[in-house]
């Protein structure tokens, strides 16, 4: 059978060529949008062990170090806009990949490289047209220029629900590279995002693991299922007998014509048919959204493929429970999950990596602003990362088990480009034209199995938006007639955390006071106002 449908989503690519001209636009679907999903790429993570750490608050500062020595590659950018003159649960969706290149030096790791070059990352690209930024506080410029920093600012005037898929690091990562230095108390950090983005936090891993229930909580999957399920719901033809409306999800994209469809990068996200019976599905990433053999693993990687076993076997136990009913009027076992198949646990796809690190080396990149060193201090300076010589052990990039699993002013006004409204379908006919040109080599070639090959920075942040909408939708379905409409009360500042059964609350305690540098850019952002003008949850 179909999985369900193929999707091929819009993304506008950014680099420093165009970063001026699309400025408006992104402005613009950031103010205007309902939710704004993001997400990152890095440059490295640093030591495994640090970012496992039993404590939160030293894992905070492992991740702190990190983020003040590594940097964002890239930044993908989902603005998730409601239209209340459409079906309920229709959304328009703007997304943004943004090619970033910091100004200073950092560490990037030779794992990351790897990872990033097989999912299609261009380095060369980075180097020669990435949008230059620096790290820290401010250092002077103009104020309202056109600039990543600059942009973050926009993104927290725009007050919009922050979503994002095992966020914690990239919040920290964020907070570094376009606010301010982290503040070295993870309370200081939590009460300064709390500040930062009052309309609130949500995180779509703790979400799929809290409230969906997935049996599997890495991003392809829980995207993928979200999609899947909702595709069945728009199928069967569903609908709300109350007031609360449909019960699909529905999207549009904007129809980009002219210039600017040179910009976009279509990235398709192919329906699956079921191969049951010719697959063998490596265990590993079936539970956990990564294998330290990569695309060199003998076993599928096949996300749909995955889905379809997890269901068969939710079935085969769900007869199995009722057959024991039956027989002996049992209840159900404890500790029996429904949700989940026997070869998956919960809250354990960091851990499962730990015996799976590879050593590595690190590499020190200079800023291309700088004088290049020496090839001898090059090597100095990355052999001796720690002043011994001994390459420390790191963290797989980020695959989606390997992560503890974005603003201007007006200066520069150029007239944004008008963007025509069009359904979904709309794009699929120039994809079709550009498979229909592919030679049959190149087709045989893309039926390989690639390693999440629609991995990037872009797509992750628009697959992050939509296991939100769909979760919210489900959670509006569910909520009593009458009640006030809210997004995902039960999620709302939870961050997930690897290997805790409890979240991190996003949240100012009496104990904890905002930092210096996060009180003077909050002047910056919404000045004398900024209490009175905070939007009410």
């Amino acid at each position: 059978m179909d999985m369900t449908s193929s999707v091929v989503v819009p993304v506008i690519d950014v680099q420093n060529d165009n970063f001026k001209e699309l400025w408006p636009a992104m402005v613009l679907a950031m103010k205007t949008s309902s939710f704004i999903a993001v997400d990152t790429e890095l440059s490295g993570l640093g030591s495994r062990k640090a970012l496992l750490a039993e404590s939160i608050e030293d894992r905070y500062k492992a991740i702190v170090n990190a983020a003040r020595t590594r940097s964002i590659l890239s930044l993908g950018i989902a603005c998730y806009k409601k239209l209340d003159s459409k079906a309920a649960n229709t959304y328009m969706v703007q997304v943004y990949n943004l090619t970033l290149l910091c100004s200073e030096e950092y560490i990037i790791e030779p794992q990351s490289v790897q990872f990033l070059v097989q999912h299609g990352f261009d380095f060369n690209k980075q180097y020669a047209q990435g949008v230059p930024y620096h790290k820290g506080n401010d250092k002077g410029g103009p104020p309202h220029g056109v600039t990543i920093r600059n942009l973050f600012m926009e993104f927290l005037r725009a007050r919009k629900p922050l979503v994002l898929h095992n966020g914690l690091i990239d919040m920290v990562f964020l907070y570094q590279c376009f606010y301010a230095h982290l503040p070295e108390k993870l309370g200081t950090f939590t009460a300064d995002l709390s500040e930062m983005f009052p309309a609130g936090i949500y995180d779509t891993k703790y979400v799929t693991e809290y409230q969906l229930r997935f049996p599997a909580s890495y991003l392809e999957y829980a995207y993928k299922k979200c999609k899947l399920d909702n595709s069945r719901s728009v199928e069967a033809g569903e609908a709300d007998a109350g007031s609360n409306g449909a019960v699909h999800v529905f999207l549009e994209f904007c129809n980009y014509s002219g210039h600017m469809s040179s910009y976009v990068d279509y990235r398709p996200c192919l329906a699956g048919s079921s191969q049951e019976g010719t697959l063998t599905v490596c265990e590993r990433f079936s539970a956990y959204g990564w294998c330290p053999n990569g695309s060199q693993c003998p076993l599928s990687h096949d996300t749909d493929l995955i889905i379809q076993q997890d269901e068969k076997s939710k079935e085969d136990k769900r007869k199995k429970r009722k057959r024991k009913k039956k027989q002996k009027g049992g209840a159900r076992a404890e500790g029996d999950f429904e949700g989940a198949p026997e070869n998956k646990k919960a809250h354990t796809e960091l851990e499962v990596q730990e015996h799976q690190v590879q050593e590595t080396t690190t590499i020190t990149m200079a800023s291309p602003e700088k004088e290049p060193r020496s090839a001898d201090n090059t090597k100095t300076g990355s052999a001796n990362s720690k002043g011994n010589g001994v390459p420390e052990p790191q963290s797989p990039p980020k695959p989606e088990a390997a992560k503890l699993e974005a603003a201007k002013p007006e200066a520069a006004k150029p007239e944004a480009p008008k963007l025509e409204v069009a359904k979904l379908e709309a794009a699929k006919p120039e994809v079709a034209k550009l498979e229909a040109a592919k030679p049959e080599a190149a087709k045989m070639e893309a039926m390989k199995k690639v390693e999440g090959g629609s991995h990037r920075a872009g797509f992750d942040a628009f697959m992050t938006g939509y296991i939100f909408s769909y979760a919210a939708m489900l959670a509006k379905r569910e909520s009593k007639e009458g009640e006030e409409a809210s997004w995902l009360p039960e999620c709302h500042n939870k961050v997930y955390l690897s290997g805790k059964s409890v979240p991190l609350h996003i949240v100012k305690s009496t104990f904890s006071k905002s930092s210096k540098a996060h009180t003077h850019k909050m002047e910056l952002v919404w000045g004398k106002a900024k209490e009175q003008d905070k939007p009410t949850k």
